[in-house]
């Protein structure tokens, strides 16, 4: 008789959960969702490391390379053909929304790690990036309180920058303030010398960027280069702002060309947190020094935690139970003390706010004192008394 040793024995009893995994990690924001892949299998495999689950989480990767088409075809083969119950995916909301009805139809459960713009709650969705409340609202507040509030907005042209102008719009104009123009580009356009020379031209105080992928790529090195022909868009008091823009992207466009953009976000590599630097030896470790987590690289690893530790204390990976399981924990992560509220299946975020630095660091300016309770549909967001009740948006902090 041939003896098995225990471990063996141990792993055996396990059973095998599959999650599904839908990132683009090719075409036009491809590096984006490279690094929410990591993030995602990091949580997968330390998940499956610990000795406290009798269960192995077992990660199904497809990618639809930004198609939306693929994103539908690779989400009924994940529920269908491979009996998945909870995928991890989505960073843009048009790729979000475009299986959402799929998600709901099959009663599965899709763990949301990007930022987004609100007005939506799904009882199938766990959205664990920011709500607009708690990345939209800071920025705003930011450009009330100390700059001119006449803003150009530039951005990709699907929900995501739609929502945001909206928003925009109704928080600065009841103020004085005033939308100085909303150019949308298509997703993937790399032609944005007509925006340029239209801000030249329009010379607006604040300039916000919601754009995506190669787009935005493209728009922050089209700048930099007008920017040594007109001194005016090298001037510190023209305030750039991007509620894109993340660490991964750095690299690819050039710290030269994003220096002093302020980014409204939840998460920065340079927070000082023991979690953030046991996070970032981690995910370091495993996928080479250069890497490099987003704020929805944060996001990710978060989901994969929150769905192995809601099926540890359901004992079920079904969605009811893995549900009603997650209302109840609490995580320290690396960007800070993270839950999900039952009221709208959104995450409890601390918003930050911080200014790309020559060596393409994010140094923090502000951060909210605690995490804030996530607020989709701007419900408690009194937009005119942004200014009328100042928060301490200018002191430094993090």
């Amino acid at each position: 008789m041939i003896s098995t040793p225990d471990s063996l024995k141990a792993e055996e009893k396990k059973t095998v959960v599959p999650v599904g995994i839908l990132y683009s990690l090719s075409g036009h924001y491809g590096v984006i969702g490279r690094e929410m892949l990591n993030g995602i299998l990091l949580a997968i495999e330390e998940a499956n490391a610990s000795p406290d689950y009798n269960f192995t989480l077992a990660p199904v990767v497809l990618n639809p390379a930004g198609s939306l088409e693929k994103y539908a075809e690779y989400c009924r083969e994940l529920l269908h053909r491979h009996g998945v119950k909870h995928i991890v995916g989505c960073y843009t909301s048009a790729s979000r929304k475009q299986i959402l009805p799929l998600v709901e139809s099959a009663d599965a459960l899709l763990w949301h790690s990007a930022r987004y713009e609100g007005f939506e709650s799904s009882n199938n969705v766990m959205y664990l990036g920011a709500a607009p409340n708690q990345h939209v609202i800071p920025m705003i507040k930011y450009v009330l309180e100390q700059y001119e509030p006449k803003i150009y907005h530039v951005g990709s042209n699907y929900v995501w920058s739609w929502e945001i102008d909206r928003i925009t719009r109704e928080a600065i104009e009841p103020v004085g303030g005033e939308l100085v123009a909303s150019r949308l580009l298509a997703l993937g356009e790399t032609d944005v010398q007509a925006v340029i020379d239209d801000i030249i031209e329009k010379r607006p105080p604040v300039v916000l960027v919601t754009l995506v992928g190669v787009t935005a790529y493209r728009f922050y090195q089209a700048w930099h280069a007008a920017a040594t022909e007109h001194a005016w868009l090298r001037s510190p008091e023209r305030v750039k702002l991007s509620l894109t823009l993340c660490e991964p992207e750095v690299d690819i466009v050039g710290s030269a060309a994003l220096e002093g953009y302020l980014v409204s976000a939840v998460y920065f590599q340079s927070i000082e947190r023991e979690e953030n630097q046991r996070f970032l030896q981690r995910y370091r470790e495993r996928f080479g020094e250069h890497s490099s987590p987003s704020v929805d690289s944060e996001a990710a690893w978060l989901s994969g935690h929150f769905l192995a530790r809601a099926i540890a204390r359901a004992h079920s990976a079904d969605v009811a139970d893995v549900r009603q399981a997650v209302y109840q924990d609490v995580i320290e992560g690396p960007g800070g003390c993270t839950r999900i509220d039952p009221e709208n299946n959104h995450a409890w975020l601390t918003p930050r706010l911080a200014r790309c630095g020559a060596d393409g660091r994010f140094q923090i300016l502000w951060q909210a004192p605690e995490p804030v309770k996530p607020d989709p549909w701007l419900t408690w967001v009194d937009l005119n008394e942004l200014v009328e009740n100042p928060s301490s948006l200018e002191q430094e902090g993090g």
